[in-house]
């Protein structure tokens, strides 16, 4: 073998994984963590819990049982809401309660519930004021109707009394269009009511009215016993539609156009709470993995299904849709 014909190769140098983005990641992971303890020992120091104060119970979004946090806000929490009313009636301290109310409305069953808690909290002899932010419209307006006081900032959309159950879908032309058949075995003529492939009768409209015409009468109820008006007074107003603050004011819905500052000096001032502090309650949210990761996979799954369009897709997400249909005291209009 011949040497000379000996051929030598520099190989470059193998190549380092770049582990800097996974370090960063790792950085602010723990920063958050960190950040996360931190503001839940601030949080619990309850000092303003044990001298004399003002509750002031933030209630904020829709209002339902189950809350929709994310990683970069939060929604309203109804488990933690109820523990906050119960705490403020069962602490002497707590002298007064102001609801700042920034909420569409939202579920009969929840809304009610809060209702009672905070008429527990009136019970007691002690100051209930309601805030309303830029909306405190259907539900917003019922939890609201009991206070001694109702301030709206001047920009709010209120009112909305009534209640809806949603709209309902009749798709069984579309499955005609498509050939599909369905069989759907029930044990009455009306345990399916409701459903999305046959077309709703007559007697199951009737039905699904008397639901929502008793929960009516309930809303009405209860506006005309806090504002002090009669049943057939109530009714001219509640046709569902939204008012502004000062139409709120005319119509005797609301005391006063002023902010939760003015709310806050007004019972301090009634009530002679002059020493008393400001306990603010806010809902922040507590899962954030939970939250963290929830972005990941609606991030990862987003692409998912895009090729479905047209008849069919809407066909799809009607039909998923039709399964939810819960009776509101909810404002269809969103500000």
């Amino acid at each position: 073998m011949d040497n000379n014909n000996v051929q030598y190769y520099n190989l470059p140098p193998a190549k380092k994984k770049n582990r800097k983005p996974f370090f960063i990641f790792l950085g602010i992971l723990l920063a958050v963590i960190i950040l996360a303890g931190l503001l839940a020992f601030i949080g619990s120091d309850d000092r303003s819990m044990n001298s004399d104060h003002i509750t002031i119970l933030h209630i904020e979004g829709t209002i339902a049982a189950d809350s929709a946090d994310t990683l970069y806000t939060s929604t309203y929490n109804h488990e933690w809401t109820m523990q906050q009313l119960q705490e403020a009636i069962d602490n002497p301290a707590s002298k007064g309660l102001i609801l700042f109310v920034d909420s569409p409305g939202g579920s009969v069953y929840e809304t009610d519930e809060l209702y009672f808690k905070i008429l527990e909290y009136k019970e007691t002899g002690r100051p209930v004021y309601s805030a309303m932010g830029s909306m405190a419209a259907s539900g917003g307006y019922y939890l609201s109707a009991p206070a001694d006081k109702i301030f709206a900032n001047r920009n709010c959309w209120t009112g909305s009394i009534g209640v809806t159950v949603g709209t309902f879908y009749d798709i069984s032309a579309l499955l005609d269009k498509y050939g599909v058949k369905t069989v759907t075995i029930t044990s009455g003529a009306n345990k399916a009511m409701g459903s999305s492939v046959e077309p709703m009768t007559a007697e199951q409209q009737a039905i699904f009215q008397s639901l929502v015409d008793e929960a009516y009468l309930q809303f009405v109820d209860i506006v005309a016993k806090g504002r002090g008006m009669t049943a057939d007074r109530v009714k001219v107003l509640a046709d569902g539609r939204i008012y502004t603050a000062q139409q709120a004011v005319e119509n005797g819905l609301i005391d006063k156009i002023g902010t939760l500052e003015d709310a806050v000096a007004h019972m301090r001032e009634a009530y002679h709470l002059e020493d008393c502090e400001e306990n603010e309650l806010i809902y922040e949210g507590e899962d954030l993995f939970g939250s963290l990761f929830a972005k990941f996979a609606a991030a990862s799954g987003s692409g998912a299904g895009q090729g479905s369009d047209g008849d069919l897709a809407a066909l799809v997400h009607l039909m998923e849709k039709q399964n939810e249909m819960p009776i509101m005291y909810m404002s269809e209009i969103v500000k």
